[in-house]
């Protein structure tokens, strides 16, 4: 048993002051407010754990380097595919231990790692077909952050084109055989669990989306959706719907799916997810550094779909840049303030569920133990009310993070991956050379 006390902290009902938090395990047992000080003092605002729904670690060694050329998608998916081709199950363990080490430092607790990278350059399988897979679980639960790999289905270059070279090694050839190795992975790690995905209706003919549907049955079930505009008239070239349409004809939308991105929905996509009760996983740092665009966040919401975030391509690894963009960039769209009251940014920010964690995302009795504390005394934070804090923090300001009763991060360091710097260094440095 171990007890926190937390100077202040957002509980179900809001933020409370001088908040006890006993710990059984990786289980909250009691919370009690207005506590005397006892047990380990967390100072600042104590949060439930960040969810970073929607991740590509790989991404992680694009960042600062694909501006030139006025920094456009062509240029940034051209360097994407050269990292990838760079990349093995060892080196891909290295780099993803930092970068999820770095998520943890930012007060995530949980990603969903929409994994696509499954085999050898050309398409070569290893002699174990998901040792990409294994190499992410185990960079995972050395960093300490729960992670549910999402096995994702990529089988075309586009509505009927052949992958490209570079695209080989993302593809299984066949929905089958896809469905087949992605059945055989089981994890080995307590704080790893497993979903699956569709790249998107442009990577997954039609036949297969049915397919990868009834393989998720029961998990998380992800999808890249909408995310340009020239997706959207693709798909109506192609098939004469809309993405979001496509997916609901072939039984994919339900209360498991995540539809992420979903940028460019129109009207009675927006309905139809509501609809199915279907998420939307928004990614506004990384929708803002590709051009893609400001998605209907609050047209989403108040048709009545959960909205989630993440960090995706790793452009930033910050929860609260994330969860502010949501409301910031609602503001810019529509030139109006307010558009998204704080608990909702929360619930948004901590939506473990997404990712299949149901039992993360709370301070409450019966609860994981994930928790986040902020610093309010930084040059950032201090003299803001906490629940404001979000508006005013950045990952530099997570000061304590424990993840199922570990603590992490201690004092703003991580404790069992040192110098985290220096590996994204190295390990970057070998990916991106000349």
């Amino acid at each position: 048993m171990t007890t926190y006390w937390a100077e202040h902290a957002w509980l179900p009902e809001g933020i409370a002051a001088g908040v006890a938090i006993e710990v059984d395990g990786a289980t909250i047992r009691s919370v009690t407010s207005g506590a005397e000080r006892t047990g380990k003092e967390l100072r600042g605002l104590t949060v439930p754990g960040f969810a970073n729904a929607h991740s590509h670690a790989f991404h992680r060694a694009l960042r600062g380097r694909t501006q030139h050329d006025r920094g456009t998608f062509w240029t940034w998916r051209d360097q994407m595919y050269a990292v990838a081709a760079r990349l093995d199950p060892d080196s891909y363990y290295r780099l993803a231990r930092a970068v999820y080490a770095e998520m943890v430092l930012a007060g995530y607790t949980s990603v969903g790692e929409f994994h696509y990278l499954h085999h050898a350059p050309g398409g070569a399988r290893y002699a174990d077909p998901n040792a990409m897979s294994a190499a992410l679980a185990a960079a995972a639960a050395d960093a300490g952050i729960r992670l549910t790999l999402l096995d994702t289905c990529y089988l075309a270059g586009g509505f009927g084109r052949e992958l490209g070279e570079h695209q080989l090694r993302f593809s299984d050839g066949d929905v089958g055989a896809w469905a087949e190795r992605a059945a055989a992975y089981k994890p080995e790690q307590d704080l790893v669990r497993t979903g699956v995905a569709a790249h998107s209706v442009r990577a997954v003919p039609h036949g297969a989306l049915r397919v990868i549907a009834e393989q998720g049955k029961g998990r998380p079930m992800h999808v890249h959706l909408s995310e340009q505009q020239a997706e959207n008239r693709d798909c109506l070239t192609a098939h004469g719907r809309t993405p979001a349409a496509l997916l609901a004809e072939a039984g994919f939308l339900g209360p498991d799916t995540v539809a992420v991105h979903a940028t460019h929905v129109t009207g009675a996509d927006i309905r139809l997810l509501a609809g199915m009760d279907v998420r939307a996983c928004f990614c506004p740092t990384t929708e803002r550094d590709l051009g893609d665009g400001i998605g209907p966040a609050r047209a989403l919401a108040d048709a009545g779909v959960r909205l989630c975030l993440g960090s995706d391509s790793q452009a930033v690894v910050d929860a609260f840049e994330e969860w502010r963009a949501l409301e910031l960039d609602e503001r810019l769209a529509s030139g109006m303030r307010g558009r998204f009251e704080i608990p909702q940014l929360y619930a948004a920010a901590t939506d473990h569920a997404s990712i299949g964690w149901p039992e993360v995302g709370r301070i409450e009795a019966g609860a994981a133990a994930d928790l986040v504390t902020v610093d309010l005394d930084s040059i950032r934070t201090v003299g803001t009310a906490p629940a404001a804090a979000l508006f005013a923090a950045t990952a530099s300001d997570v000061r304590e993070v424990v993840v199922a009763g570990a603590e992490v991060v201690t004092g703003h360091r991580h404790r069992t991956v040192e110098d985290v710097e220096t590996i994204l260094r190295q390990e970057i440095q070998r990916l991106c050379r000349s």
